[in-house]
Order: C-alpha cells, then sequence, then structure tokens
C-alpha cells in the first residue's frame, strides 16, 4: 500500500469529520450567546493560529483530533454572561449535541456531490443478466451479461422479480431458458442449484445495474434516505453488540487509517462515501450516554435539570475518571486487534 496514498487519506478522512464535528459546536455556542476562545483543528503544538474576534482559530500538529474552548466549561474558570455554565440547561445540550448534528449533516452533503457526480447506481427491473458468477448454474449454461430472459419453462418472464420466483422455487430441476442476445432468440437448459444459507434456488446471477443522474432535488432526497438508512443499520448493529447477538468489531486509529489507505486507491468517490460512513459512525458513537462522550455531558446535564442544581465537582470527576478509563479500555483493545489485522506480531 502506498504510504503517502495512505497519510494524505487519512488526514483527510479525519480532518474532514473533526472539523465539522467542531463547527457544530462553535456555531451553536456563538448563537445562544457563548464565548468560544479558542477553535482548533488537531492536538499538540500550534502550526497556525490566527485571531478574530474574540476567538483564536488554530491548526495544531497532530491531526487526530480538535476542540473548542469554550469559556466557563470548567467551574473553576471566571464565570460571565458569556460562560458555558451561565446559559439555561436548554441551550448547554445544544451545543454538546450540535457536534453529533454535523456529523450526519456532513453524509448528507456528500452523498449529494457523489450521487450528482458520479449518478446512481440502481438494478434493473427488467429481466436482464448483469454479473455472472463463474462456476454456478448460469455460466455453466452458457448464459452471458446483457442476456434477457424472456420465458423459463413457457412461462413468460416479464419482470427481474419473476425470473427470481422461479428459480428459488426450481431448485435441482431442469429449466429451459428462452432468451434475447444481441436480438437473436436462443435457448438453454439450467438446473439451479439449493443454497443452504439462503434457502432457495439459485443459479448465480445479478440484475444489470442502471445509473442515472438525478436533479439536485432528487439528489438530497436520496442523500438524506442513504444516511437514514444507514444510521438505522449502524444502530442495530450496536445493540446488537451490546447485547451479544454478534461480535463486537471495532478499529481504532490505525485500523480506520489502514482502511483509508485502501479506499482512497480506489478513487475520491469510494474515499466520499468511507468518509460519509465514519461521519454517521461517529455522531452515532458520540451520542451514547457514556462519560467522557458528548451523550454522557446530555445526561449530567439532563440530571441537572431534575435536580435542579448541577452535580457536585467530586462527582462529575469520578464519573468523568470512568468514562475516560471506559474509553482507554476501548481504544487499547482497537488498536490491539488492528496491529493483529497488520499481522506486525
Amino acid at each position: 500500500m502506498d504510504l503517502t496514498v495512505t497519510v494524505v487519506a487519512t488526514v483527510f478522512v479525519f480532518g474532514l469529520l473533526i472539523f465539522f464535528h467542531e463547527l457544530g459546536h462553535f456555531l451553536s455556542a456563538k448563537s445562544v450567546g457563548m464565548r468560544v476562545d479558542e477553535f482548533a483543528i488537531g492536538f499538540g503544538p500550534k502550526v497556525f493560529s490566527y485571531k478574530s474576534g474574540e476567538t483564536v482559530y488554530s491548526l495544531r500538529m497532530i491531526p487526530l483530533g480538535g476542540f473548542n474552548k469554550i469559556a466557563g466549561m470548567d467551574p473553576d474558570e471566571e464565570q460571565d454572561e458569556k460562560s458555558f455554565n451561565a446559559k439555561p440547561i436548554w441551550a448547554r445540550i445544544l451545543v454538546i449535541i450540535a457536534g453529533s448534528f454535523m456529523n450526519f449533516l456532513l453524509p448528507i452533503a456528500l452523498f449529494m456531490i457523489i450521487f450528482l457526480s458520479a449518478g446512481v447506481d440502481t438494478p434493473s427491473t427488467e429481466p436482464i443478466l448483469g454479473k455472472i458468477f463463474a462456476e454456478k448454474p448460469a455460466a455453466q449454461a452458457g448464459l452471458m451479461p446483457g442476456d434477457h430472459i424472456e420465458a423459463i419453462n413457457g412461462y413468460s418472464v416479464g419482470s427481474w422479480r419473476d425470473l427470481v420466483n422461479i428459480i428459488q422455487s426450481n431448485a435441482g430441476k431442469k429449466l429451459e431458458v428462452i432468451y434475447r442476445r444481441d436480438g437473436t432468440q436462443q435457448k438453454t437448459t439450467v438446473m439451479p442449484e439449493y443454497d443452504n444459507q439462503m434457502n432457495r434456488g439459485i443459479i448465480g446471477v445479478m440484475p444489470k445495474i442502471e445509473n442515472y443522474h438525478p436533479n439536485v432535488i432528487e439528489a438530497a432526497g436520496l442523500s438524506v434516505k442513504q444516511t437514514y438508512l444507514i444510521a438505522v443499520s449502524m444502530v442495530t448493529g450496536i445493540v446488537q453488540m451490546i447485547t451479544g447477538k454478534i461480535a463486537a468489531e471495532v478499529a481504532g486509529p490505525i485500523g480506520v487509517a489502514q482502511m483509508a489507505g485502501q479506499v482512497a486507491q480506489l478513487g475520491i468517490i469510494p474515499l466520499l462515501q468511507f468518509a460519509a460512513f465514519l461521519s454517521i459512525n461517529l455522531g452515532l458513537i458520540n451520542l451514547l450516554p457514556v462519560p467522557v462522550l458528548d451523550g454522557g455531558y446530555v445526561v449530567t446535564l439532563a440530571v441537572e435539570g431534575l435536580r435542579g442544581k448541577p452535580l457536585g465537582r467530586n462527582k462529575m470527576q469520578f464519573i468523568q475518571m470512568i468514562g475516560f478509563i471506559l474509553l482507554m479500555l476501548l481504544m487499547i483493545m482497537a488498536t490491539f486487534k488492528d496491529i493483529n489485522r497488520l499481522k506486525l506480531f
């Protein structure tokens, strides 16, 4: 794998996700009248910075994070009317969840760029063969991509669904297939094999893939739908991992960097898709009610709202310490898995 491509792709993906996440915190804090002393991308020593108004904007050496230094978030700081803790509960919760909100907004924008530039691939509803899998009945029968199936055993095939229904219900039976290739009608015999995993007959074919370019409104709708479907799938996966129904698969920075490098070599569109996927993942993970994460902060603010006063400093420090330990253990586990994947040991 090209190390330069991996480094550039990693910095691009992490930088994009972090920038939008922190931008959400920044814009929401400004909108409710909080003072932001610094908006930073990265950690460590400053590489570049400038001050505009009351905020210092900085770029730091390690591009694996970022932060907003919002006045008054630390109770020991001097408080004024622009301090975080001087604002009502709803305003503070808004600022905390705004980062994750931007992580859901970013994929919508990325998918729009993808759909408007590369179009949308959709399977054809017509009974036209696309990919043919080697060693499967369709390939053995001489069927090829582009063949238009017209009839099977004398029954007219008008759609891809008709084709699928006939194949799935006739495992182990010889079927006479009439198809059209280059305008000429031809005939062959195929015997669907039984797939034990899917419990149905298959011949090893996929439908023809059609590509079309949507307009801006269509692209926006498709982008929202795509983001929603991915988020729902991820939530389902997280619930299944927590309940033990599926094995927990996690990747740390090393694993993400490796995947970014691999995807980048496929082109800019796959890299944007990867960034969109990671952004949704980051948004969801950040909303988990775990101390140190944004979701955990929201829980403590909700408790403050119910009690009418904030939790004591010692309790807050204890909760944050537990959350930090859990987060570090998860990161260590993810890093070891990354190293094992790279076969460095």
